[in-house]
């Protein structure tokens, strides 16, 4: 059975750093793209970035680029987000997120309907 399940959401100050992780089960990242979403508090859920199946592609939102950057590890199936100079608009719960297509679609996409599969979210709270 295929699973995401984030961690690493905790509070922590303006200009601080993070990183969260998305552990995956029941599939091969190099065949997914994977993509971090997050859902601030009234907000619609919104796309952070993404990274292709091959890990070769990143692509970010405006509001995070040079701030945020994503990885991954194939030996632990694991993907992060790290997140440094966070600032109280980042406070969101974080998503990840995984498009069975990415194998065959280039690049990654930002839309939440290309995305099957998800995780449960992980809450980050920045402020002091």
């Amino acid at each position: 059975q295929l699973q995401l399940v984030e961690s690493g959401g905790r509070l922590v100050q303006p200009g601080g750093s993070l990183r969260l992780s998305c552990a995956t089960s029941g599939l091969t990242l190099d065949y997914y793209s994977i993509a971090w979403f997050r859902q601030a508090p009234g907000k619609e859920r919104e796309w952070v970035l993404c990274m292709s199946s091959d890990g070769g592609i990143t692509n970010f939102a405006d509001s995070v680029k040079g701030r945020f950057t994503i990885y991954r590890d194939n030996a632990k199936n694991t993907v992060y987000l790290q997140m440094n100079s966070l600032k109280p608009e980042d406070t969101a719960v974080y998503y990840c997120a995984a498009d069975r297509m990415g194998y065959i679609v280039p690049g990654c996409r930002s839309q939440e309907y290309d995305y099957e599969y998800w995780g449960q979210g992980t809450r980050v709270t920045v402020s002091s």
